[in-house]
């Protein structure tokens, strides 16, 4: 028996918890307050597991302890080490343990209360969200790791085989539901693991920023899921906190899902189910040519410029030259030229992934655009500089007929000069040419970005 106002004092403190949660999410929505959103949430988190130990009916607590732990020390040692350039795959597996523990707690519930069927309908729901997740997150994982092929894995009668394991192995829950029959549990949770790897394979790496959104929403709906399955049990007022939570985390990740796939101008069935990517677009013919430049003539272009634009991409984040990007920028500035950076939503590999490259090593968010504000600016400006980016600055987009037809891109092709830095002349993600490259205003510079960029900051410092 719990001393009396102890849980009143613990469900105060999960209020106070979601409403510093609710004020991380804001900050989150802009730039300049991000860091302060990350750190609110911390702290909200941290209320939340400190109250639950005080719940009346807890036990375990040598277990419990040992995993909170494990979890903080491993998450404080990964963000130590971890480098900007693979935040997507951490951010990837770390949606994909929410997922796994929120199956986790369904099975579980499971279990443990079968018999209870609106309470195990409920966590039948939570399991079947959560396993799909953290498949479909180990696959996306693999892909940005490199482990798995980037490009999209298409196997024969795929729609048909998805749609006949998702089938099965809810059929295998439900009936687990009816007869209260715990070992059809092990199918069910089978299934729905296996149909996660198979609805991820098939999406290109282009389309990670969607997949990892949305696992993070269907995450978010898992854990409330598990937290309408817990209200009828001892921790009930946890069970509220996890509701609330797994909904704030489910609409602003479905939110942003929504937001990445307009981005695209695509719908995420169409992510989800078009293996987008594995096939390259035949029967059209590029005019023009290749023109290859040099580090020395870029660094002239750039010096006599009234205005250049940097469009950074996943070649930038690849050879971590954000750095050098950096030092450009501050060199082209000392010489009197306005120097802006054009970001595309769905560049590099999670949402925000450029943003926070460009933050790391210190350049102001007020010289970064998105495309909307920085799209009327390209016709006057000199020269333009693209680093390793490449469908989102395609003006195929606007080629009826084309694969990409009808994507919002960053229209740098309208700029007076445009030099397009890459490692080699390979195809973007949608395994299509980029019209940019053959445009008689655009050239490119080949080589690794850290070592392309530090040759025309130094060339700039010579002519200084």
């Amino acid at each position: 028996m719990s001393p009396p106002g102890v849980q009143d004092a613990i469900n105060a403190v999960y209020v106070v918890a979601v409403l510093v949660f609710i004020l991380g999410l804001k900050a989150l929505s802009g730039p300049s307050t991000a860091r302060r959103g990350i750190l609110y949430a911390g702290i909200a988190m941290l209320l939340a597991v400190i109250a639950t130990f005080f719940s009346p009916g807890l036990s375990n607590f040598g277990l419990i302890a040992l995993g909170v732990i494990v979890g903080g020390l491993g998450g404080w040692y990964w963000a130590r080490v971890v480098k900007m350039t693979a935040m997507p795959q951490m951010v990837a597996m770390f949606n994909g343990m929410g997922a796994g523990a929120a199956a986790a707690i369904a099975a579980v519930e499971l279990l443990s209360n079968l018999s209870d069927r609106a309470t195990a309908g409920l966590s039948i729901a939570g399991a079947i969200i959560g396993s799909i997740s953290i498949a479909a997150s180990v696959i996306a994982f693999l892909k940005l790791q490199g482990w798995l092929p980037s490009k999209p894995i298409v196997l024969p009668a795929r729609q048909v085989v998805n749609t006949a394991v998702l089938g099965v192995g809810v059929a295998f829950g439900i009936y687990a539901l009816l007869t209260a029959v715990t070992v059809w549990l092990l199918p069910f949770f089978v299934l729905l693991l296996l149909y996660g790897i198979l609805l991820a394979l098939p999406i290109g790496g282009a389309d990670m920023p969607v997949v990892i959104s949305l696992t993070n929403a269907l995450t978010g709906v898992a854990v409330g899921l598990d937290g309408f399955a817990l209200v009828n049990g001892p921790l009930g007022d946890a069970g509220y906190a996890m509701v609330i939570a797994g909904v704030l985390v489910g609409s602003a990740g479905s939110l942003l899902t929504l937001l990445m796939a307009r981005a695209m101008n695509r719908s995420i069935s169409n992510v989800f189910f078009g293996a987008f990517g594995a096939t390259e677009e035949t029967g059209v013919t590029v005019q023009g040519q290749l023109k290859p430049i040099v580090a020395s003539d870029v660094a002239v272009m750039m010096a006599y410029a009234n205005q250049v634009i940097i469009v950074p991409g996943y070649g930038m984040a690849v050879a971590q030259a954000q750095q050098k990007v950096k030092e450009l920028a501050d060199l082209l500035e000392s010489k009197g030229v306005s120097v802006k950076f054009g970001i595309h939503p769905v560049a590099g590999r999670m949402p925000g992934h450029m943003n926070v490259l460009l933050a790391e090593v210190g350049i102001s968010y007020d010289k970064l655009f998105d495309r909307d504000e920085i799209n009327a600016e390209f016709p006057a400006t000199d020269v333009v500089l693209v680093i390793g980016a490449n469908d989102v600055v395609n003006p195929a987009a606007h080629r009826q007929g084309s694969p990409i037809y009808g994507m919002p891109i960053l229209d740098v092709e309208k700029a007076k000069s445009v030099i397009v830095n890459k490692r080699g002349q390979g195809k973007g993600f949608a395994g299509i040419e980029n019209d940019l490259f053959y445009r008689e205003n655009c050239h490119m510079l080949y080589g690794d970005a850290q070592k392309a960029i530090g040759d025309i900051v130094s060339e700039l410092k010579k002519a200084a």
